[in-house]
């Protein structure tokens, strides 16, 4: 058990809140791009809509406390609880929310949920090595970055098909009338099932610090105030929008209609409710692209952008890596470890130098340029090599 000053503990609290909200804000246009993009509803009503629904899963969550597996996952499943303090709980939510305000900012729709979890990783191995994983929540975690996209997809193309098949002697109007309407049901629940998967991540974070401090009696459990701190906050975060991935993700990877925007949120709905179950805490960013991008798939091939989705890809890769490496270097600072943390800077800013002078090896046309280019490249990584071996020493 670790002692924490009771302002403390609640500062930490507020921290952990406000990247619930700032999931919320980011993952807005996971809840809202296909209503969007298909213009069912205004932006503006559309953000009112998913924020409701978010907040509205506390209440299915009461009904059912199974679907509240994935805040145990989070809280003990992924870093083992008896290792974590105050410290790892801090570098964890900074390393988050520096992913996520990045991300915003640059329109990206990168996944929270694995940001928090790179987070907890890199604070978690900073402070007690890699002996603090627990392996078996994180490979269920890594196997759902790409199982969840890649199912996601598959459903939506059946449900496609399947909904086309049975609408083959409907009218175009009243094929568009019944999928306005089935699309408004399959958005709701999509939202419903985001707010269950994503504030439970939060609500694990808040517990497992409760629980380390010495302020939950008991079991590890999520205290009702706890869940209902989340449920608001990552409602409030939907509800202030995030107007640039909703771009991306509602017109900039494929044109939706209102048949593709059913079949893509009723993909990405089930998704969700099977993740929540399991106690899998799947991102919902991922599951909706994939969604979205079988939606248009399955119309034709070429109606896909390729290359933003490539994009959007890439982001998924560096997610946890990058969070991780934020979380470690906070949690060395404030631990009294600055040394580490400015040796880790450096070792990032070789590893950049190193794709700068790469990128000049590929554009290169002047033989003599390349060559130079790929010796300043291989001299970056071995000097980011053994400035790493030096800080872990």
């Amino acid at each position: 058990m670790h002692e924490l000053a009771f302002p403390l503990l609640v500062a930490l609290i507020v921290v952990a809140l406000a990247f619930d909200f700032l999931n919320g804000l980011h993952d807005a246009a996971n809840s809202i791009a296909t209503v969007v993009g298909t213009r069912l509803l205004s932006p503006l009503a559309a953000v009112g809509f998913a924020a409701f629904f978010n907040f509205a899963a506390y209440f299915l969550a009461l009904q059912w406390p199974a679907l509240h597996k994935v805040a145990d996952t989070i809280g003990k499943g992924l870093i083992d609880k008896d290792l974590v303090t105050p410290a790892v709980v801090f570098g964890a939510l900074v390393g988050a929310m520096f992913w996520n305000v990045v991300t915003w900012i640059k329109g990206i729709p990168s996944s929270s949920s694995h940001a928090l979890v790179g987070g907890l990783i890199g604070a978690g191995v900073a402070h007690a090595n890699i002996d603090a994983i627990q392996w078996n929540g994180l490979n269920k975690t890594l196997i759902a970055i790409v199982l969840s996209p890649t199912l996601g997809l598959i459903l939506t193309m059946l449900i496609m098909l399947t909904t086309s098949w049975m609408g083959v002697r409907a009218s175009a109007t009243g094929a568009e009338r019944t999928f306005r309407g089935l699309h408004l049901v399959s958005a709701g629940a999509y939202s419903l099932g985001h707010g269950l998967n994503d504030a439970q991540k939060t609500m694990g974070i808040i517990t497992v610090l409760l629980y380390s401090t010495g302020y939950l009696h008991g079991d590890f459990h999520v205290p009702h105030w706890v869940a209902l701190s989340c449920y608001v906050a990552i409602g409030l975060g939907t509800l202030s929008g995030g107007w640039r991935i909703i771009e991306t993700m509602g017109t900039r990877i494929t044109k939706l209609n209102q048949h593709e925007g059913f079949s893509a949120s009723a993909g990405g709905s089930i998704m969700l409710f099977a993740a929540s179950y399991l106690g899998i805490p799947v991102s919902t960013t991922h599951t909706i692209t994939g969604c979205v991008i079988g939606a248009g798939s399955a119309r034709r091939a070429s109606a896909v952008r390729w290359g933003i989705a490539r994009n959007v890809m890439v982001a998924w890769i560096i997610t946890i890596p990058a969070s991780a490496t934020v979380a470690a270097l906070f949690y060395w600072l404030i631990s009294g470890y600055a040394a580490r943390a400015l040796m880790a800077l450096a070792v990032i800013a070789l590893a950049v130098l190193a794709g700068v002078a790469w990128r000049e090896f590929r554009l290169s046309r002047d033989g003599l340029g390349r060559t130079a280019s790929a010796i300043a490249s291989a001299g970056f990584v071995i000097a980011a090599v053994v400035v790493a071996y030096a800080s872990l020493s």
